[in-house]
Order: structure tokens, then C-alpha cells, then sequence
């Protein structure tokens, strides 16, 4: 079975060529490679290698940026899945895209999830960019399957956790703030590498969500994280309303795995146990990478 990985160099397509790498034969491509933008660049790798499954980890994530950038935005997140869909279908294979919990407006009380057939209402470019790409990818094909997940970290690229050490070090006797009205399920960019494995193989079309079980605050899980990571640091909370951004974040974006249950396909665990494994195998590679660069004195 060949796959097409689109998106190969970020944090999840690294983890993503680690595990199909058992089974299945891939072909990895990242922006250099393939600008998903292009529909005859697409129409022409598709064509070239002809794959068996196109699974597209591709994004433009920085959500902020997105809010003055609305045509890059909707161009690598809506029309990008729109051009991998149309290839997919000429070809006749299957397209598995990457979601989003920013599809959702985060309204509703906490611990409330979002389950798979709620309707979507993002309050943000980004949320409505992703949002117009799933749309995109499920009309064109109903083999095709997307994927939402949330709050995802790993060691391929930046995220909060990292960034959440960085502070820590670099400014030892300053307290970290951290929003504490925010809530969500943290994923593991490793897991969810596994998970889209199994529902490669054995998932259908339609709409997944996966992500880590249970949910916390972007307060609570630095908490958890310095602590498990040995790093004694002042972890101050604050509120929304205290840290303006230019683009809207759900205040509630708990996604519930329900469909991966319901099809006994879950692999996700407990965010708690992805984060006690995550620091357990990277601890000296996340210091090493955190760390201040040290100061010559000639």
C-alpha cells in the first residue's frame, strides 16, 4: 500500500512517517515539495505516484495570523483539501484530512463535549477556513475522512509545551501567565500518529474526532508539565478577557472520541499518560532544546 503524506516535515506528518512506516510505503512530501495550493502540481504528484491513501497533516495553523491573512488562510486550509480531494477522486483513492476543534464556537458549558455530528460554528478565520475545508473534502468523496483533534504537541515543532519550558528557563524568577478559562483535550502528536494509522486501515468515511482523553486548562497543563518535567516555576492563572488576542479561541473545545469507540478503533489514552510518556522519552531533548544558550565570557 503506498501513502502520499503531505505536510511530512511538521510535528505530526514526522510522527505520522514513523508509524506507517509499518506496511506502508511512503512517499513524503512537505511545501518544497508540493504546494497543495497548486491543483496541477496536486493533479500531477497523485498522477506520478499514484497512491493508495493521501492523508494531508498540511496546514496554515497560526491562528492570529490568520485574522489579516484570510486569503493564505483559506487557500492552504480550504483550498489546499479541495485540490488533494479532486486528485484523490481522479485517482480513485482515499483522502484523510486533518481537522480542527476551531470548527466549533466553544460556547457550550465545560464539561460538555463536542461529539462528531455537531453542527460546526467557528468564530474565527481559521476555525472558518479549516471548517470550508472539511466541507470540501467530504463533498467530493464519501471515502474520504476527516480527522479533528486539538491542542496537539510532540517534539517535530513548536507548541505550548515547549514554549511553556522555554519561559520557564530562560526567566527562572518570573511567573509564567496562563489562561485558566480555557479548556481542551491535549494530544499527543505520537498517539494521534497511531490513530490515524488505524483509522487508515481499518476507519471509514466521514468525521473522527481524536484526541487525548479528558480535558484541562491551558493553565493545568503547564502545571502538569513543569512539574513532570522537574521544573519548579510560578504558574500564574488569568482569564480570557486578560490576554486579548486578535482571533476568537473556543473557550470550551472539548472533543469527545466518540465514533473511535463506537467502532472499537480508540488507541487515544488519558492526556495525563501521553504527557508522563512524552516527557519521560524526550525530558533531555526538551532541555537541550529550552535551554538559554549559555553565555561566553572571554
Amino acid at each position: 500500500m503506498k501513502l502520499l503524506l503531505c505536510g511530512a516535515n511538521g510535528q505530526l506528518g514526522k510522527d505520522c512517517m514513523r508509524h506507517f512506516a509499518h506496511g506502508w510505503d511512503i512517499v513524503p512530501v512537505d511545501v518544497d515539495e508540493l504546494d497543495i495550493t497548486d491543483p496541477a502540481a496536486v493533479q500531477d504528484m497523485v498522477g506520478d505516484h499514484r497512491p493508495d491513501l493521501i492523508l494531508n497533516c498540511a496546514a496554515f495553523t497560526a491562528v492570529d495570523a490568520c485574522e489579516t491573512e484570510q486569503d493564505t488562510a483559506f487557500a492552504a486550509n480550504a483550498g489546499g483539501p479541495e485540490n488533494l480531494a479532486q486528485a484523490a477522486q481522479k485517482r480513485g483513492c482515499r483522502l484523510v484530512h486533518i481537522s480542527t476543534d476551531y470548527v466549533f464556537d466553544g460556547e457550550r458549558p465545560v464539561p460538555e463535549a463536542y461529539i462528531e455530528t455537531d453542527p460546526p460554528d467557528p468564530v474565527s478565520v481559521y476555525g472558518r477556513s479549516k471548517l470550508a475545508g472539511e466541507q470540501a473534502v467530504l463533498e467530493t468523496g464519501s471515502a474520504n475522512t476527516v480527522v479533528r483533534t486539538a491542542w496537539l504537541y510532540g517534539m517535530g515543532g513548536k507548541n505550548f509545551l515547549k514554549t511553556m519550558l522555554g519561559l520557564a528557563l530562560k526567566n527562572p524568577c518570573t511567573p509564567i501567565t496562563v489562561v485558566a478559562d480555557q479548556f481542551g483535550c491535549p494530544t499527543w502528536s505520537d498517539t494521534l500518529a497511531l490513530q490515524l494509522k488505524v483509522i487508515a486501515e481499518k476507519g471509514g468515511g466521514g468525521i473522527y474526532h481524536a484526541t487525548g482523553q479528558g480535558y484541562c486548562s491551558w493553565h493545568d497543563l503547564a502545571a502538569y508539565f513543569l512539574k513532570r518535567m522537574d521544573v519548579l516555576h510560578a504558574i500564574s492563572p488569568c482569564t480570557t478577557a486578560d490576554y486579548p488576542t486578535p482571533a476568537r479561541r473556543p473557550k470550551n473545545a472539548i472533543l469527545k472520541n466518540r465514533r473511535l469507540e463506537t467502532e472499537n478503533l480508540l488507541v487515544m489514552r488519558n492526556w495525563q499518560d501521553d504527557v508522563d510518556d512524552f516527557v519521560d522519552m524526550h525530558r533531555q531533548q526538551l532541555l537541550e532544546a529550552c535551554l538559554p544558550p549559555a553565555r561566553h565570557i572571554d
